[in-house]
């Protein structure tokens, strides 16, 4: 098993950086392009949705935690921001918390899509944890 830690603050710029390492990491385990393409997408998924919703105030940080197995990567990326009140709610396809702005939602269903495990961990005032798993056969 082997692990990696990742620590950045919660600004656009890093978006890209983070999607980067996590493939980078993964590629210990030999993953198809379409594998690569997965996890990709849903930790650019999951990284703006801390950006752009956990902290309103723009500062914070968010952490991405990664374990390889010997056929799967597990990543949680999680912040301290100002939590989902309505786990729930926020699962459903659509669901924003940014109404005024032109977005598709908080991209839940795309990440869970993607993943073959997938769980989100909030709630309100204390944070938001996403644990997801992606065999890699």
């Amino acid at each position: 098993m082997n692990k990696m830690t990742l620590k950045v603050s919660a600004c656009s710029e890093n978006e890209a950086f983070v999607r980067t390492v996590v493939s980078a990491f993964m590629l210990q385990l030999n993953p198809s392009v379409e594998q690569i393409n997965d996890v990709k997408t849903t930790v650019s998924e999951a990284v703006t949705n801390s950006i752009v919703h956990a902290y309103p105030d723009g500062e914070g940080e968010i952490t991405v935690e990664c374990t390889l197995g010997s056929d799967y990567i597990k990543i949680i990326i999680s912040d301290d921001g100002i939590g989902i009140p309505c786990v729930e709610l926020a699962l459903q396809p659509f669901y924003t918390t940014k109404e005024e702005q032109e977005r598709s939602g908080l991209g839940f269903t795309i990440m869970k899509s993607f993943m073959d495990e997938f769980e989100v961990f909030s709630s309100n005032g204390n944070g938001t944890k996403l644990v997801m798993t992606k065999k890699i056969a």
